[in-house]
């Protein structure tokens, strides 16, 4: 290198590549450093552990770690750093048992990092014992402000705000950094009014928040859909002078974005001049929240054009969107656009690819792609199986449970969720019954109240009512909505409404504002033609101001989301709609069709009924579907509610008259309909 270097000289180098994550540089300074016999230098090898691991490579770090001559307090605490920066929870906790052993006494920035290591972990027994640790090897008789705020940041994290507060209240000088902590810890945990008494007795004993602060309390508040203390943050750091920097300005679009308020998000997106990959980001995830694919579209071009590549944050909330709606094309596009520009599948991207071709019926490809990856984890295997269960391949989504099984990946309470969904699809009671005792005594999972609800969808859809009730009320758990819920549609299907009335009242007393549970029993009296009943339920959600949520039936078009409600007029193309449904019917009625007027909850003539199924939001969709794409391509439409059972029959009839593959996604599952027939087989 020309110049004499010494211990001094290449720490300083390390540091700046561990900062800027320039491996290659890094190794060769390693190299020079070996060649210059200053291998056993202790500040030259922490400073090797340190670049390594923020560079990702721990197994380089733990090498150095394990062949150094001699180990200082700073060795340790830069190898737990390093694994706790790398979310390698379980390698730091043997080095901390083997540091113990050692007897090594942690200095005051090692104990940080243990401590923040047992907040990640989440386990306040852990925690607990952690605590005791640090009181044991501190060495001052009372803890430093900054190991205590650490402690209280730790005890947030494991959802145990008292003894966060208790340690709080007990520190005689509380730094900005420990107000921070605990006011985010009051936001974490929902006491939202509480955080604000904190963060204005924090004003009044003049220690003011920084950018840090505010940067934390924000996040926090769109964690929690805390909309109003976000706003009022956002006010707090206008009013106050604070320059609004880009890590700011992101934090405000995520949490309006969380909060559901894409306007206010991108009103700070567009203030903001020069933007970053993260702030792109922030926005499109924003829209995509929203279910706003037009705007997160449209938004993404922008982006591109702007110069600023989009990383895998980008592009996995632009796949789950087109996820959710149903947006097979842009989905499409946006994979070749990932395979184009190489952007790194990982594990995330790659669970959101096969979540996104699952959610727009396309299971073949999801199972492709799942199939081709090399590293699985619980969630991409637990994708997998709930993307089959909402195709109604029960018995798939078992057979990739035992396989699962076999690969050694151990399943957790969202697997068997998934699981009992397959078998309620399918109809496989006796195999729903096995899984959930296989979750119980295979697994000691503790079934929580969404296994329950599961099961009681099972019974009640295969007509075993009364089984399903005898669950409930065997439950060690307080019945939900979802249990409840589970059986008050179980009974409309099967037409049971006196037990019907039992769920009902329950459902009411638990959310007396929902007015779904009164919509579903004044259907479940309109198909008994109990009208009195029906306008009793009525005038109690009219006197209680409750609407029923509107059908909304979406279909993509040339990468274009469009919307139709029922009797939608609001279309550019409304005529051609109107006009493809009159030829619908004609063809419907030619092919004997009946309307199925039962569907209809409404005291009215049987002509008036069929004229109002006619224009249910599927077929609207459906009729704008067949005007605007090509002959023999399937039409893929995605509904908010369960589909009627008229307009079931009525696009089994379609998908033959017109040769078409007709895929749609309702509120529960897939229907295929091919040649006149439905892939759920009318169980649904």
């Amino acid at each position: 290198m020309g110049t004499q270097v010494d211990h001094f000289t290449i720490p300083s180098v390390l540091k700046a590549c561990g900062q800027s994550s320039v491996e290659m540089l890094g190794r060769e300074i390693h190299g020079f450093a070996l060649k210059g016999g200053l291998d056993c230098d202790a500040f030259v090898c922490n400073a090797l552990i340190k670049m390594y691991g923020e560079c990702g490579r721990l197994e380089l770090a733990r090498l150095v770690f394990d062949v150094m001559c001699e180990r200082d307090v700073v060795s340790w605490s830069t190898m737990i750093n390093g694994y706790v920066r790398n979310r390698g929870f379980g390698e730091a906790l043997e080095i901390i048992r083997e540091m113990h052993f050692l007897q090594v006494k942690p200095s005051e920035v090692a104990m940080i990092s243990m401590i923040g290591l047992f907040a990640d972990i989440a386990d306040v027994k852990m925690a607990k014992a952690m605590h005791c640790y640090v009181v044991r090897n501190s060495a001052n008789e009372k803890l430093v402000v900054p190991v205590t705020t650490a402690l209280v940041d730790m005890y947030v994290k494991c959802g145990n705000l008292g003894y966060a507060r208790r340690l709080f209240d007990g520190l005689a000088e509380k730094s900005v950094v420990s107000w921070t902590a605990m006011i985010a810890g009051c936001i974490r945990c929902n006491e939202v009014e509480e955080g604000v008494k904190l963060f204005k007795r924090m004003l009044e004993e003049r220690k003011f928040p920084n950018e840090i602060t505010v940067l934390s309390l924000i996040i926090e508040s769109g964690n929690v859909g805390a909309l109003e203390l976000g706003k009022w943050l956002h006010a707090y750091v206008l009013r106050n002078g604070f320059v609004m920097s880009l890590a700011l300005a992101t934090a405000l679009v995520d949490m309006y974005g969380k909060c559901g308020e894409a306007e206010y998000a991108r009103a700070v997106f567009d203030s903001i001049e020069e933007k970053d990959v993260m702030i792109w980001s922030a926005m499109i995830s924003a829209y995509s929240r929203a279910n706003q694919t037009n705007q997160a579209s449209e938004l993404f071009a922008r982006m591109k054009d702007s110069g600023v590549r989009p990383n895998q944050v980008t592009m996995v909330s632009l796949i789950s969107l087109c996820g959710e709606v149903g947006a097979l094309d842009l989905g499409k596009w946006v994979h070749s656009y990932i395979n184009q520009q190489r952007i790194d599948v990982d594990v995330i991207l790659r669970t959101a690819l096969v979540d996104m071709y699952a959610k727009c019926g396309e299971i073949d490809v999801a199972l492709r792609l799942f199939s081709e990856a090399i590293n699985r984890d619980s969630q991409m295997w637990n994708v997998m199986i709930t993307g089959l269960a909402m195709h109604g391949c029960g018995k798939q989504a078992l057979e990739l449970f035992e396989e699962m099984q076999r690969q050694g990946v151990k399943p957790n309470d969202i697997t068997f969720i998934g699981l009992l969904h397959a078998c309620s699809h399918a109809g496989l009671v006796a195999d729903g019954k096995k899984i959930f005792k296989k979750m119980v005594h295979d697994f000691s999972l503790a079934p929580k109240v969404e296994h329950y609800g599961c099961m009681v969808d099972l019974l009640g859809r295969a007509g075993k009512l009364d089984e399903a009730h005898k669950l409930i009320k065997s439950m060690p758990l307080e019945p939900n909505t979802i249990v409840w819920g589970s059986l008050l549609a179980a009974c409309k299907t099967h037409k049971s409404p006196n037990l019907a009335e039992v769920a009902a009242r329950q459902l009411l007393k638990l959310e007396p504002q929902n007015c779904g549970y009164n919509v579903l029993m004044s259907n479940i009296y309109a198909a008994s033609n109990k009208w009195v009943d029906v306008a009793g339920v009525r005038k109690a959600m009219k006197d209680q101001g409750t609407k029923k949520e509107p059908g909304l039936s979406s279909i993509e078009v040339n990468g274009a989301v469009h919307d139709f409600m029922m009797g939608d007029k609001t279309h550019p193309q409304t005529r051609k709609i109107y006009e493809m449904l009159a030829e619908m019917n004609k063809k419907l009625k030619e092919a004997r069709y009946t309307p199925n007027t039962s569907v209809v909850l409404q005291n009215i003539d049987e002509e008036e009924k069929e004229s109002a199924l006619n224009y249910h939001s599927e077929k609207l969709a459906m009729a704008f579907g067949l005007i605007s794409t090509a002959a023999c391509t399937p039409i893929r439409i995605v509904k908010n509610l369960r589909v009627c059972d008229d307009c079931h029959t009525a696009t089994k009839l379609l998908s033959k008259i017109y040769s078409r593959v007709m895929i749609v996604r309702d509120r529960n599952r897939f229907h295929h309909f091919i040649d006149g027939s439905c892939s759920c087989g009318d169980y649904w």
